[in-house]
């Protein structure tokens, strides 16, 4: 069965996640600014976990909100809340990865269905994609926030069959989280891993069928699909 549409997460996959976190501190701190943009991202997804298990759903602003201050409080920088401002402020408007914009038209141009399955509210994915200049080569922008539960829950992935109309097998889902291909694996999707960092594949009952350097390669995957 053919591949119908191409999923991507937002956050880390089309959408540099430490993007504001480098631009807010090049002036002042480079280093500290890479360590910042760490911190803020590792303790936002642990959020997402500890809130799907424990039933405690909150939307990924109020999530990105709380992370950074923990982050600004681990770096010694929680006394200066014009960088906090500053930095919730840029990161409604991330940038996209170099291949992202190109990669998205090519999709489109060979009519394949294309989609946003994120962690992240509605309201910020379409002002980050917006600002990142792929809006329209996105068919939907699919959120949990229509479930109420954050990834890896089957609800999330359920999301794209629904919107679709297709069957799990039609769905090429791709994502820079290695936790995140492997729970679509597991669901019954053809996952592809965008491992930019070469870092181990993740310990997990479920394997990414593919695994990819960076984006620019989605195209010729789809063709031999």
């Amino acid at each position: 069965m053919s591949i119908e549409v191409c999923a991507f997460d937002a956050y880390g996959t089309l959408l540099d996640v430490t993007a504001a976190a480098r631009r807010a501190m090049a002036n002042i701190d480079p280093q500290r600014g890479l360590a910042l943009a760490y911190d803020w991202r590792l303790k936002q997804l642990q959020y997402t976990w500890i809130r799907a298990i424990a039933g405690a759903h909150a939307d990924f602003w109020k999530v990105t909100s709380d992370s950074l201050d923990w982050a600004l409080e681990r770096q010694g920088l929680d006394g200066n809340p014009e960088l906090r401002t500053h930095l919730m402020d840029l990161y409604a408007e991330l940038d996209a990865f170099p291949e992202v914009a190109g990669m998205l038209r090519i999709l489109k141009g060979a009519n394949m269905n294309t989609a946003i399955l994120s962690n992240g509210s509605p309201d910020m994915l379409r002002s980050a994609t917006r600002a990142a200049g792929i809006e329209d080569s996105l068919d939907a922008i699919l959120s949990v926030e229509e479930v109420g539960v954050y990834k890896p829950d089957d609800r999330v992935y359920g999301l794209v069959e629904n919107h679709f109309g297709c069957s799990k097998s039609q769905v090429l889902f791709v994502s820079s989280n290695g936790w995140d291909a492997a729970a679509a694996a597991g669901y019954g999707f053809v996952s592809v891993w965008v491992n930019r960092l070469g870092e181990p594949i993740d310990r997990l009952p479920w394997r990414p069928r593919h695994e990819l350097a960076e984006l620019s390669q989605i195209p010729e995957l789809l063709a031999s699909q």
